[in-house]
């Protein structure tokens, strides 16, 4: 069951560093603000969220895992906000 979790937590981190990776080429590669700013804010919110999450498992301390429930929402709520702001 130790193995699985791990294998998990493996899996978890490199989706979130695949999905950071793939934004910070849409923002060198977009052709436009609005699409850069699209890519950076979408990809990397999710990335680091995966990435929290696999830290989360792997700790498996309840204090951590009630953290990481807050930073992710504090990402899920001002990133959006962030890009929107940008934007104007």
């Amino acid at each position: 069951m130790e193995e699985a979790l791990h294998l998990f937590c493996i899996l978890l981190a490199s989706l979130g560093t695949l999905l950071v990776l793939v934004s910070a080429i849409g923002v060198l590669r977009l052709p436009d603000l609005l699409t850069r700013m699209h890519a950076s804010s979408k990809a990397a919110t999710l990335g680091a969220i995966l990435i929290f999450l696999a830290i989360a498992l792997r700790a498996g301390d309840v204090g951590v895992i009630v953290r990481v429930i807050f930073v992710c929402a504090f990402l899920l709520i001002t990133a959006p906000v962030a890009a929107h702001a940008i934007a104007r």
